[in-house]
């Protein structure tokens, strides 16, 4: 049976975020539910996402903060790539009129993500003025998109939040069998190129513990996190995807 649960901290747009150990807990109704109001702009998303915090809530609500704890994270270099995927990729490479691009179509990458129907989800948590704040970030350059392209049409695709050498991925959406995955391993191959170790997927799903996804606690994110936020940032705008940092990956 849940735990009593705690008074949730109410913020005020400018309040500084309670610090993440605060969240509830596990045995409450809503584990990592940090704070709710405040505000979605550029410097509110970024001081969340410094401290291990983000925002997800759904229509009707208002804006909710988490940290959970356990936290989902893909480290790069235990990325699955496996047989059948390995093989997609080399297809994909090869295949005249395929080509991944970054940032060219972040206002349709985030639309078809919040149009994407997911097992056990009714509605999405990206609604418009979730779109119109990470729009706001790309703008900024602090959010990204990795896009599928098949003869011209964005078949697939994810956009993630980018502060310095800290990569938080967000969502992902496919019109095409394994149009996500193929974005998903340019971005974990960018990832490589760069020196950047892991990238946050949030919460547990047996989509992402297939890909290597694994749980860490708060504790061990954060310190992992932190220094990464505070090195330089990559080129995304003009990023090339070397996928030989498989070696065997586009043989």
């Amino acid at each position: 049976m849940p735990a009593k649960q705690p008074a949730l901290t109410w913020m005020e747009p400018g309040d500084p975020f309670p610090a993440p150990s605060q969240a509830w807990s596990q045995t409450t109704a809503a584990p990592g539910l940090l704070a709710a109001g405040g505000r979605l702009d550029v410097d509110t998303l970024t001081s969340a996402y410094r401290q291990g915090i983000f925002p997800w809530f759904s229509a009707g609500q208002p804006i909710l903060w988490w940290s959970p704890d356990p936290r989902m994270v893909l480290e790069a270099a235990r990325f699955q790539l496996h047989p059948s995927l390995r093989k997609t990729l080399r297809k994909f490479i090869k295949t005249p009129g395929c080509e991944l691009r970054f940032d060219t179509r972040f206002s349709q990458v985030i639309e078809a993500c919040a149009g994407t129907h997911r097992p056990g989800q009714d509605g999405t948590w990206i609604v418009p003025v979730m779109q119109d704040a990470y729009g706001q970030l790309h703008q900024s350059g602090l959010a990204h998109s990795v896009e599928t392209w098949v003869d011209g049409e964005l078949v697939g695709g994810l956009y993630c939040v980018a502060i310095g050498n800290a990569v938080f991925g967000e969502s992902m959406f496919s019109r095409q069998n394994d149009a996500s995955k193929i974005a998903l391993a340019a971005l974990i191959a960018f990832c490589l190129q760069h020196g950047i170790t892991q990238v946050d997927c949030q919460q547990n799903t047996a989509h992402l513990a297939s890909m290597g996804a694994s749980e860490m606690t708060r504790t061990a994110f954060l310190a992992q996190s932190v220094p990464a936020l505070q090195l330089p940032s990559p080129d995304w705008k003009n990023a090339q995807i070397d996928w030989d940092v498989w070696r065997t990956a586009a043989a």
